[in-house]
């Protein structure tokens, strides 16, 4: 058995103090497995031939009753938020940044989340620490409507401090080849909607920590006037998951592109699914959330370089034709998240 093989183990009851001395708890892995099967069983549905606990999980698309079926995989990670959660002491939110951060990119095809598998590297094994991450986990699957159907626990100790800990995810999705979002029926003048985030979201962590905690010396349990709740609160604010309501507009709305709004922000995401000779011409006209203003401000931070680290108030943007921007803005209000026009399809410039 590997270090890291350890959502598997066998509880034979051995005493195994070396092997822990070093940094692996076997014995403790292995109720963390237990505890994670039943937290997992809560996101399962009817099509789980097996789940966590083996080597592998099954799942039975083909009862779906997809006709011309493609999957759709995306694999990420939540970046050095997690240095916040170990910071404060709270591993129950990150798991839904992981979540969201997966199956968030795998919608934008227009394919459903089907099911979704976590890694989680530790220093040293903390059932509670792992518990509370998978609890997240649970309830980012409970919010995008698919299943936990398995995971890792790696116990690394020759790499990670005692407390320190990443995590990793994989999502696959499944979509009908002639459902499929790829952009290319996108055309000048269609019309840019974006979906509000709920902040930062998992992405240009590294800059705001370096500005916040390190230029501008602010303490994560500081209440910050400006954002109306302790420097923490805010950073650990979890991702906005908006698959459920891509799927949902998706019925009634043409869409002819989904971007993902992360690294690299609005203009290097949207520009990923535009067909060839086309531009972006985006309207900063909506309320920017006071956190990128106040990283702006404390970092001395150009504009443009906000816009291409961070999302900007803006999770998720949408490509209609001018004749839907209407109905997809209603759609998208009436599901309780903010939209709002964002900018507009051109030609290359010449």
């Amino acid at each position: 058995m590997k270090d890291g093989e350890n959502r598997v183990v066998s509880d034979a009851g051995l005493d195994l103090p070396a092997y822990k001395k070093a940094g692996v708890d076997i014995d403790g892995a292995a109720a963390s497995v237990r505890k994670i099967k039943e937290l997992a069983r809560a996101t399962q549905d009817s099509h789980v031939i097996s789940g966590v606990g083996g080597f592998s999980g099954l799942y039975h698309a083909g009862a779906l009753g997809f006709r011309d079926l493609v999957l759709s995989a995306g694999a990420d990670g939540v970046g050095t938020k997690v240095k916040i959660a170990q910071a404060v002491g709270k591993h129950d939110t990150v798991g839904i940044d992981l979540v969201a951060m997966n199956v968030d990119d795998v919608v934008t095809s227009g394919a459903t989340p089907l099911f979704f598998l976590d890694y989680i590297a530790i220093g040293r094994l903390n059932p509670k620490t792992v518990e509370d991450i998978v609890k997240g986990i649970v309830e980012g699957c409970r919010m995008a409507r698919c299943v936990l159907l398995g995971g890792e626990t790696a116990q690394m100790s020759d790499v990670y401090e005692e407390n320190e800990y990443d995590l990793a995810g994989f999502c696959v999705g499944a979509v009908e080849k002639t459902r499929i979002i790829d952009g290319r029926n996108i055309k000048p003048g269609d019309v840019l909607i974006g979906l509000e985030s709920s902040g930062l979201h998992s992405n240009g962590y590294t800059l705001a920590r370096k500005v916040l905690l390190e230029k501008a010396g602010l303490k994560l349990d500081q209440h910050i006037g400006e954002l109306g709740r302790s420097l923490a609160e805010e950073l650990l604010e979890p991702t906005r998951i908006y698959a459920p309501l891509i799927l949902e507009l998706r019925e009634s709305v043409p869409l002819k592109g989904v971007a993902h709004i992360t690294g690299g922000g609005i203009y290097d995401n949207v520009s990923r699914i535009l067909p060839p000779g086309m531009r972006i011409e985006i309207t900063k006209n909506w309320n920017v959330p006071r956190i990128f203003d106040l990283i702006q401000k404390l970092g001395d931070i150009s504009l443009d370089e906000m816009y291409r680290v961070f999302n900007m108030g803006v999770g998720m943007v949408l490509v209609v034709s001018p004749d839907d921007a209407g109905a997809t803005l209603r759609k998208a209000c009436d599901s309780g998240v903010g939209a709002f026009e964002v900018g507009v399809v051109r030609e290359e410039k010449k």
